[in-house]
């Protein structure tokens, strides 16, 4: 196997984005990654997406996408996930690199969710649900993740005001985040009197509908110096890791336990030859406040119950011992579901250059993303390494 390089990074602000077709966006991070790259060419596209069949009344996407960036040709296919769509197709570039097959891959993510009425996008996310045994019954993501914060806080006997850091944290650092979503703050009063969607979760709680776009253009690593010429450094894909559990929550040996994140972070670590302790900054998939709590005890930087406990010593801040959701995260930077791995890919390769502004997490060497699909039943995890 080769070792990868990521030499190219694009986005599309986040956002109700009504101006934008779905291939536009893609269109748009793709260019944005090959100019950065410093490519007008390449082997092989690969698109996350869940949503643009149910809600654009569109599949075969890669290649529309290929098509209107100048790439006809190639290779291209869409990759579902559910909300790990975006990490699927990132690991699947990666795996076509390493293996030799390819040289120059591009992984994106798109999604357009808020063109259609609210109730419509909620039915097209319950497909990551198990239909039979939970969609069947009424149990939405909301209704599953605020089933799974009941019992949290029942269990470790955890008030729900513990969970405010990290909502407050995200919303801090997407403030100066140009791409994301919403740039305001917000406080513990605020969040303490959020309007309730699904007791305990509150609006706060939880990650926005919205739309979006981003690309990666990968390579050998061995030839990353013949691309991107700004001298910037280069990012290697130091691990890609993927784990599977079941669908339903409730089938589940230990529902508070995200089994399919442990599995893949420790396959993650054990390919790049790292632990918890060596992580400098933690892109997690916080598309309910209870996800991040349970991903940092899957992923081994807390004891099972005091996962909160980041959030409130404030081991989370951008200068703090973990910086978690260092643009803003799903929270705050957005959701856009099928393009949110590689949204925090290209927020790790910002960091680890040394180009995330404000945001920079200072001497950020080693970072770690985790991008969940469903309640937990998909789980894809990569650690890059910033290389002089």
């Amino acid at each position: 196997m080769r070792e990868v390089a990521i030499i190219g990074i694009g986005q599309t602000r986040v956002g109700e984005l009504w101006e934008l077709s779905l291939r536009q966006l893609g269109h748009d991070a793709v260019i944005a990654a090959m100019q950065d790259a410093g490519v007008e060419r390449a082997d092989a596209l690969y698109v996350g997406n869940m949503l643009s069949g149910e809600l654009a009344g569109q599949e075969h996407l890669a290649t529309l996408i290929a098509d209107f960036v100048g790439l006809r040709g190639i290779e291209a296919a869409k990759i579902e996930a559910a909300c790990a769509s975006g990490a699927a197709a990132v690991r699947m570039g990666y795996l076509a690199v390493a293996s030799g097959l390819l040289d120059v891959v591009i992984a994106a993510g798109v999604e357009k969710m808020t063109d259609t009425p609210p109730d419509e996008t909620t039915a097209g996310l319950a497909l990551a649900a198990d239909q039979e045994y939970e969609v069947a019954e009424g149990a939405t993501f909301l209704a599953l993740n605020a089933m799974l914060m009941q019992r949290y806080m029942h269990e470790y006997g955890v008030p729900h005001r513990a969970f405010a850091p990290f909502p407050i944290n995200a919303h801090r650092n997407a403030r100066t985040n140009p791409n994301a979503m919403f740039h305001m703050e917000i406080t513990v009063e605020k969040y303490e009197k959020a309007p309730v969607v699904a007791p305990p979760i509150n609006i706060l709680d939880s990650s926005p509908i919205c739309d979006g776009a981003a690309a990666v253009v990968m390579v050998p690593w061995e030839r990353a110096q013949e691309f991107g010429g700004r001298g910037q450094r280069i990012v290697r894909i130091a691990a890609s890791a993927s784990a599977t559990d079941t669908l339903a929550v409730h089938d589940r040996r230990d529902p508070l336990f995200l089994e399919a994140a442990h599995l893949s972070c420790h396959r993650a670590y054990a390919q790049a030859g790292l632990s918890p302790a060596d992580i400098d900054l933690f892109e997690l998939h916080d598309a309910f406040s209870i996800m991040s709590v349970l991903s940092l005890e899957a992923c081994g930087f807390a004891p099972r119950g005091r996962g909160v406990d980041l959030g409130g010593s404030g081991a989370i801040a951008l200068d703090g011992k973990l910086p978690l959701t260092t643009m803003g995260g799903l929270k705050a930077r957005g959701h856009p579901v099928g393009a949110t791995g590689v949204y925090q890919i290209v927020e790790l390769v910002q960091q680890l250059r040394g180009e995330a502004g404000p945001n920079q997490v200072a001497n950020a060497h080693i970072g770690m993303a985790q991008n969940i699909g469903g309640s937990g039943a998909t789980v894809i995890t990569h650690i890059l390494i910033g290389e002089e």
